[in-house]
């Protein structure tokens, strides 16, 4: 089934859920699957909090098996988001996870379908003339370990063993020490691997300009379709193709979860790091000294919080003002600074398909103030810059004795790091003119070089297992807990308008929190006063410019 868009899949289309806002960022780490860059580039995304890896493979093979970045990256997001036992994700905020997972499988189908015309060349050409093919492998890795020397001097040294080595083998055809049959299969076994060579270089190179062309146009935001045929079941005997299906489904069930981790100085995972804290804490006293306080319970004023903040896209001057912003009751569970993976209920008497109940919600509301368990906070989140920034402002209301307190913090995530923001390039380089020594002159070199055409063909037979090739060649590891979106996010400081937009979201927040407790407060008689001040207060401390890491304490 071929996919219109980037936000449609094998279930259908799935519309955004806050307009067309996260196609720049889903389409980035979605190009990402169909990049031919060295694999150790993904260490160049590594942030403060999340570090990816590359796991090297076997020494012994001279880096034949190694993998190149998008083959590495598919296979790692593949295994990682939908593979079986697979562990639970961290929800990717400004992303549609199942189109990353889309094209990641489209992209994999696509090498599939190359890898089995490579495999039918490697045996034709090379399997059945094995002394050869061995002989020539020799060669490649030889002079592929010298030409990653950077001296230029090595780099012509190995360009002269090749040349010899063609030279000794156009010898050894013309003085052929064998007659008869074994004369004949020895000259095979010289020719027929170059022969090889010529036809998996055309087979490659069809291949790569393909899937340049759709890393190139996920780039442009064109609707590049990720197709992924092998997800719908055809019939009822399929049984792999439905278990596909049901994890595509499963995970945007889970992309849905309103649960979140709170993993101390890292943040909130999925929606960054804690950059401001407000806290309006003072004491419930009567405004009438004659009468008591009318009871209530934090879930009201979080009730009234909550429909007040849905009026924040209006505005008494026109001049655009904030877009509709998602408003959610989360339930934060902490989890440790390092912790290597989190837990997620899909079912129970408080969860359905990942998500709290209201009854729960409330009752984590009013009763888990003090101690251990989990907390609740109510969230309201914009998505801007087409996915590239996360502001996230979220409010907790606590009741410990006589005092009320109503902490408001802001989280930011900011856009996806640069590595995943390139467009493809051909591959040149500047050469000296003849005459003219003193200036260069810009070469186009071939798009799949030598070296490549050799290391794809010589995976190609064995990309039926994945996890023989993994230690033969060496797999990117992805930093545990994994989410898709915030294991790669920049910081969004670095951007002025980013920031300016973080920062400015705060304000109005402050104030419509403020100003529904304080309603609230009046309404079940309390004295506001003291209230009232000290928002003016905070008011005026909101302003400040200046984020900071709220989350590092100074003890």
């Amino acid at each position: 089934m071929t996919v219109g868009t980037g936000y449609e899949s094998v279930f259908g289309p799935q519309v955004p859920r806050s307009g067309d806002e996260s196609q720049t960022a889903t389409f980035a780490l979605a190009s990402a699957a169909y990049r031919d860059n060295p694999v150790e580039d993904i260490t160049k995304a590594n942030g403060e909090w999340h570090e990816t890896t590359v796991k090297e493979g076997q020494r012994w093979t001279g880096g034949l098996f190694k993998p190149n970045l998008g083959e590495a990256f598919s296979r790692a997001v593949i295994e990682r988001m939908i593979g079986p036992g697979r562990k639970p994700l961290i929800q990717s905020f400004g992303t549609e996870p199942q189109v990353v997972v889309d094209h990641c499988l489209a992209a994999y189908r696509l090498r599939r379908e190359r890898d089995k015309r490579l495999s039918a060349v490697m045996v034709l050409c090379g399997v059945l003339f094995l002394p050869g093919l061995l002989v020539w492998l020799l060669v490649f890795t030889i002079r592929t370990t010298i030409d990653k020397n950077p001296n230029k001097k090595a780099s012509a040294l190995a360009t002269a063993l090749l040349v010899g080595v063609g030279a000794l083998a156009v010898l050894f055809l013309v003085k052929m020490p064998f007659t008869g049959f074994w004369g004949w299969y020895a000259r095979a076994c010289v020719v027929l691997p170059v022969v090889g060579w010529f036809w998996a270089k055309q087979i490659c190179d069809r291949s790569t300009r393909d899937l340049r062309g759709r890393w190139d146009g996920l780039i442009a935001g064109s609707s590049v379709g990720a197709q992924v045929p092998e997800a719908v079941p055809s019939s009822p005997g399929e049984t792999q193709a439905e278990q596909l299906r049901q994890s595509l489904a499963r995970l945007s069930t889970e992309q849905q979860s309103n649960s979140v981790f709170y993993a101390g100085p890292k943040g909130i995972l999925g929606m960054g790091t804690r950059w401001a804290s407000w806290q309006l804490a003072e004491d419930l006293t009567p405004a009438d000294p004659d009468r008591e306080i009318h009871p209530f319970r934090s879930w009201d004023v979080i009730r009234a919080i909550h429909k007040q903040l849905g009026m924040l896209e209006r505005n008494t001057i026109n001049t655009g003002g904030f877009p509709k912003a998602s408003i959610r009751h989360w339930i934060v569970t902490p989890i440790g600074e390092n912790a290597k993976a989190v837990a997620r209920t899909e079912q129970s008497t408080d969860i359905e398909a990942f998500q709290h109940r209201a009854h729960s919600i409330q009752d984590i509301c009013n009763k888990q103030q003090f101690g251990s368990g989990d907390r609740h906070y109510l969230g309201v989140q914009w998505t801007l810059w087409d996915g590239q920034l996360i502001i996230t402002m979220m409010i907790t209301v606590t009741v410990l004795h006589q005092t009320l307190r109503i902490e408001v913090t802001g989280h930011a995530l900011g856009p996806v790091n640069p590595l995943f923001m390139g467009k493809p390039e051909d591959p040149t380089r500047n050469v000296q003119r003849s005459f003219r020594p003193w200036e260069t002159r810009t070469v186009k070199l071939p798009l799949v070089p030598t070296n490549e055409v050799v290391r794809l063909a010589v995976r190609a037979p064995l990309s039926w297992y994945p996890p023989l090739l993994n230690w033969l060649g060496g797999t990117i590891v992805l930093p545990e807990p994994f989410g898709l979106r915030h294991v790669w996010a920049d910081k969004p400081w670095r951007h002025r308008f980013m920031a300016d937009d973080a920062m400015r979201a705060a304000t109005p927040v402050l104030r419509v929190v403020h100003a529904a407790a304080i309603k609230v407060l009046e309404d079940n008689g309390v004295d506001t006063e003291k209230f009232g001040n000290r928002s003016a207060f905070l008011s005026t401390a909101v302003q400040d410019p200046s984020p900071r890491k709220a989350d590092l304490y100074d003890a």
